[in-house]
């Protein structure tokens, strides 16, 4: 790596229950400390969330620590299993996620039909391809993991900086070897309660509102965009092209999935607010259909993510197997989030087939983790801001910062500065604030901005914000729904 990381490969029992059994492979590095030895404050590992996002390229994650917050530490970035460069690294059907698939919504009994198939193919692809290892893929086993490379550092405890699904391993982990935890940083807290079949109808609750606020930014720059007006013009357009791509895809390959899953990003992050309004822009005003494919992304598609995503959440805990409560529960969800709701049951709906073993969720119990920095925006939509408020309470000794009004999803380190230098004090000294009575954040900060594109710098805020997000090892496309 081009930043001097130290990588490697560390062996780990495929099953912790059999030590001396089948081995496999994490693809780790390390980002040694900047400071001098005297001032050493241990390893730090980060997890991206996911869980499928890769995190060999957080290893460089210190640099963005204001004022050489994170000089002192060791940054370890790992792939977890079946991930990325980890051996073996899971794949199911590549394109899965490509192309040319059938409208989410299932408007017919024959599309509902069509996407329960593809479901169940995914499934069998992923019994097929994964074997042995898909019984051995949950939030535990990579807690057991990150324990295994905590060994192989020869450190008494670990630093650990989880984002989204990294904040639920972390829990985990806390609940398992709460001694080896030393400074912790969740960023878009995972409620333990809710995982996962409840979690995701949170989440198109959540990104309903969201992509509101999105379309209602749009409308303030009516005289940017010319799409709208008002919040619900501007909705009402989306919807229109969605249709009209039912009908006819864009370049015959935007149609109506793509075009929802182009405009979900808006909902999940603030950073690309200009580009997705720009790509909407042409392609009304103009029909330029080619923004908007460079925003989804262009073949080989890799479906690593969204397996090792289904690898996980479809063994951490049960999912219903009876389709009727899926169908019911989603449907009544729809009526009130029809933007994400079936997007998002198609992308877990392997689930329902899947063929390895699921487990019971762990009971979060963070009492004894002697702190941590929880951090969590108000509108987050994809771990919702109730989720902070609940690990707050499951870790006593915890501080929660929250981005008043805010919508962006783990968008710490962003430059916002009241929330930047509060994990800089803590990653320095472990000082936190006060933590404060009751059912509440405990600091309440600026969110992460949306951009202003009228502004005279607004390129050049656009590609500072891309830049950071690129950093982030696209942490937008990393994290599954």
């Amino acid at each position: 790596m081009q930043a001097g990381a130290q990588c490697g490969l560390l062996e780990v029992p495929l099953d912790y229950a059999r030590p001396t059994g089948e081995m496999i492979k994490l693809a780790v590095s390390r980002v040694t400390h900047k400071g001098p030895d005297s001032s050493y404050q241990g390893p730090m590992l980060v997890n991206p969330g996911g869980p499928g996002g890769s995190g060999l390229i957080y290893s460089i994650f210190g640099d963005f620590v204001p004022d050489g917050g994170g000089d002192d530490y060791d940054w370890i970035g790992f792939d977890p299993r079946g991930v990325g460069a980890s051996q073996p690294s899971l794949s199911c059907i590549p394109d899965y996620d490509g192309y040319n698939r059938p409208f989410y919504t299932p408007i017919t009994p024959g599309l509902e039909r069509t996407w329960l198939q593809r479901s169940k193919n995914y499934a069998q692809a992923c019994g097929a391809n994964g074997g042995e290892l898909l019984e051995h893929m949950t939030t535990v086993d990579s807690a057991n993991d990150m324990e295994s490379i905590r060994k192989a550092l020869g450190a008494e405890q670990i630093n650990y900086y989880g984002f989204s699904y990294g904040t639920y391993l972390g829990q985990v982990y806390g609940t398992l070897f709460p001694d080896r935890f030393r400074r912790v940083i969740f960023d878009g807290n995972v409620n333990p309660k809710r995982v996962w079949y409840d979690a995701n109808i949170d989440q198109d609750v959540a990104f309903e509102k969201n992509i509101k606020i999105y379309f209602a930014w749009v409308a303030k720059y009516d005289s940017v965009y010319h799409l709208g007006r008002t919040e619900r013009q501007v909705e009402a357009l989306y919807y229109q092209k969605q249709a009209e791509l039912l009908r006819a895809p864009a370049g015959g390959v935007i149609g109506p999935d793509e075009w929802n899953d182009i405009f979900l990003q808006a909902g999940y992050y603030v950073y690309g607010w200009v580009d997705i309004a720009n790509a909407f822009a042409g392609f009304v005003h103009d029909g330029d259909w080619q923004p908007l494919q460079d925003l989804y992304g262009t073949p080989p598609f890799d479906d690593n993510g969204h397996a090792v995503y289904l690898a996980v959440s479809c063994t951490d805990a049960q999912w219903p197997t009876n389709w009727n409560k899926w169908r019911a529960d989603q449907w009544i969800t729809f009526t009130r989030a029809p933007f994400e709701t079936w997007g998002n049951v198609w992308f877990n709906a392997p689930c329902a087939f899947w063929p390895a073993t699921s487990d019971r969720p762990v009971k979060v119990d963070g009492r004894g983790v002697k702190d941590a920095l929880l951090i969590n925006e108000t509108f987050d939509a994809a771990t919702p801001y109730s989720g902070a408020l609940e690990v707050r309470k499951l870790f006593p000794h915890s501080v929660l910062i929250e981005g008043v009004n805010g919508t962006t999803h783990a968008g710490s380190l962003s430059g916002v500065e009241c929330t930047d230098s509060l994990i800089t004090d803590y990653l320095k000294t472990g000082a936190l604030p006060a933590r404060k009575p009751g059912n509440r954040s405990d600091v309440q900060c600026d969110p992460v901005p949306a951009p202003d594109p009228t502004a005279p710098a607004a390129a050049d805020q656009r590609a500072a914000s891309t830049a950071s997000l690129d950093a982030r090892a696209e942490l937008a496309l990393s994290v599954p729904r």
